[in-house]
């Protein structure tokens, strides 16, 4: 008699495997939402170095912890805001936030999230102080009553710092999107934000689908208050967000030296560079060209974050040898969040702990501190062979 059970599906072993799975179970404007940048994409191509591995080095023992902000993070990796995680599994931000805290890690919680601020907090066991707390990622709306309000919420929450995007001012042209608009179903909102739907379209999205100058300014006469401000200056903002809370102030979306240099000038805690996953303007640099940039720039006087493609150890490791303090991953969550909810995401932070421990060992590197800028090359230009950075 023929066995004709099937065999179980072999578990996923890194984080292709994982999106690969994630694809399967999406709905396609879900996952072409999630996964598709600004006009012709040219900024989702990332520049590729190479390891220079150290030998005879002793690496029995692999340090994988920072601090940031005064907080131990067991792996320099946390969870980057992302809208609308519910779309992708039911238990959307708290699986989230619950997975980066059972890794000894944080979380960005987006503005745009599905889960009220308050519930997510909510959701998180205590532990020692000595670790951190969820952040709050805010778009800074031209109505200050509304964005006060929003900013009190995540204090009195308990949010450790307030995340100021401010590289949205307003959405890029995003082709697919406009397309094939995406919608939230009946029974999810964007819990954290007034007035921010119309008919399930936020009011960004109808600036975006504008064809006109008169379209444009019709929306901003009727909607301009509930929209990012586009007037947002170094001199004004980060004084009044001084003035409103007493969390932590990072600033994300950096991409040159010289706002770099702003930021430490203003008086934020920390910036994160990015370049909004490739969502935003197209033909920018990747995030990992500028980083070295951003790093001088800012001459260890603040924490430099980093964003932008992660999904391999071997990514942080280069992002860490470029000078980051703190990696930031988005999409790859997403992808574990399909796939197996809380448990899904913890896999892929395991995958990527792992990968990034192996890479220190085969590079010689004990700690995060050992790893160094020349421990990576790039391909030469001009020919065969690398050239050290």
């Amino acid at each position: 008699m023929s066995n004709t059970s099937k065999s179980p599906e072999p578990a996923p072993i890194n984080v292709r495997d994982i999106k690969d799975i994630a694809k399967s179970k999406l709905s396609s404007a879900v996952w072409q939402y999630y996964t598709t940048g600004a006009e012709e994409e040219c900024t989702l191509e990332r520049n590729s170095l190479v390891i220079r591995p150290r030998v005879l080095r002793d690496v029995s023992k692999i340090n994988t912890r920072t601090t940031i902000f005064g907080k131990t993070y067991d792996i320099p990796i946390a969870i980057a805001p992302t809208a609308y995680q519910k779309l992708v599994g039911n238990d959307g931000e708290v699986g989230l936030t619950r997975a980066s805290h059972a890794l000894g890690s944080n979380f960005i919680l987006s503005s745009n999230a599905t889960t009220s601020l308050e519930d997510v907090m909510s959701a998180l066991p205590q532990r020692a102080n000595h670790y951190p707390r969820p952040w709050f990622q805010l778009y800074f709306l031209r109505s200050r009553e509304v964005t006060a309000r929003v900013i009190r919420r995540a204090e009195t929450a308990g949010y450790e710092a307030l995340v100021l995007t401010v590289d949205t001012v307003v959405l890029g042209n995003r082709y697919l999107e406009r397309k094939q608009p995406l919608t939230l179903p009946a029974g999810l909102r964007m819990a954290n934000r007034e007035g921010a739907n119309a008919g399930g379209v936020t009011k960004g999205r109808l600036m975006l689908n504008a064809r006109t100058a008169k379209e444009h300014e019709k929306v901003m006469r009727e909607h301009g208050d509930l929209i990012v401000d586009p007037g947002l200056t170094w001199d004004e903002t980060i004084p009044w967000l001084r003035s409103q809370t007493r969390m932590k102030i990072v600033v994300k979306g950096i991409m040159t030296g010289e706002d770099g240099a702003k930021a430490v000038e203003a008086g934020v805690d920390g910036i994160i560079v990015s370049n909004h996953g490739g969502r935003q303007l197209d033909g920018v640099p990747s995030t990992l060209e500028v980083l070295p940039e951003l790093v001088v720039a800012v001459k260890g006087r603040i924490p430099v974050m980093f964003d932008g493609g992660v999904s391999r150890g071997s990514d942080v490791f280069k992002a860490i040898a470029l000078g980051a303090d703190l990696c930031f991953i988005g999409r790859a969550s997403l992808w574990g969040l399909a796939y197996k909810g809380q448990e899904g995401v913890e896999t892929v932070l395991h995958i990527l702990e792992r990968e990034l421990s192996r890479t220190m060992a085969l590079a010689g590197a004990m700690s995060l501190d050992h790893i160094s800028k020349d421990m990576l090359g790039v391909a030469r230009r001009d020919g065969f062979g690398i050239s050290r950075l």
